[in-house]
């Protein structure tokens, strides 16, 4: 069950879990506050939780704001950069080709006559080619990592790079696919710890750490430039 809490003008939806034993703030990549907590903290204890990290929480509202208007809508013109696996590639329009969308010699390549379905021909292509990549870097990590799944999905999930479902079910953003590798590959090992730690607990961290001395600097990484991908 989730609530909604107002502190100021900040407002966070609540989610309360038995199995966490902290208090967790996250700014989710659209700007939305999740306030993680354990079911028997009191309000007045997560009003004054907020209210001492309400710097931390301005800050990061903030920088989310100022990335969000830096972003541009990509216009599908020849010569506009189309990032793939952190590289950028330069698009080229074809008057005759034998599939609307393509990767070739350096271009991307899309059909004239598709302009009109040209972000729909993306989002295809880059679904295709991350679940392929996605899926050997969850089974590149799985033997070491001590866990099994029951399948790789990639889906658009909004504002969410990853989560793991029910049944050891791991769910990718499409868009994963666009960061550089050692930044999508992080995405994969933290959703796969998930596997073993529902919960951002100290033990999660631990495990992340494990598995991926550098965890820390790519997080930061992606929290500060993730959302330069959205543009698509």
């Amino acid at each position: 069950m989730s609530q909604t809490l107002n502190v100021d003008d900040l407002q966070l939806t609540v989610r309360r879990s038995a199995r966490r034993k902290t208090i967790q703030i996250t700014v989710e990549r659209d700007g939305a506050l999740i306030l993680s907590a354990p079911p028997q903290v009191e309000e007045q204890v997560l009003r004054q939780f907020v209210q001492e990290k309400s710097f931390w929480i301005y800050s990061r509202l903030a920088e989310k704001e100022r990335l969000q208007r830096a972003i541009p809508t990509k216009e599908y013109v020849d010569g506009e950069g189309f990032l793939y696996l952190g590289r950028s590639y330069r698009l080229k329009l074809m008057d005759e080709q034998d599939v609307p969308l393509k990767l070739t010699a350096g271009r991307f390549r899309l059909r004239r006559s598709e302009l009109g379905r040209a972000r729909e021909h993306f989002i295809r292509w880059y679904s295709e080619h991350a679940r392929h990549w996605l899926a050997a870097r969850v089974k590149a990590y799985q033997e070491r990592m001590e866990v099994s799944h029951s399948g790789v999905r990639v889906q658009d999930l909004g504002y969410r790079w990853g989560s793991c479902g029910k049944g050891a079910q791991l769910y990718f953003h499409w868009k994963t696919i666009l960061l550089p590798k050692h930044i999508a590959e992080y995405v994969v090992v933290h959703e796969m710890v998930h596997l073993h730690e529902p919960h951002h607990t100290p033990e999660f961290w631990l495990r992340l750490e494990r598995a991926m001395p550098d965890y820390a600097q790519r997080k930061a990484w992606l929290a500060e430039h993730g959302i330069e991908v959205e543009g698509i």
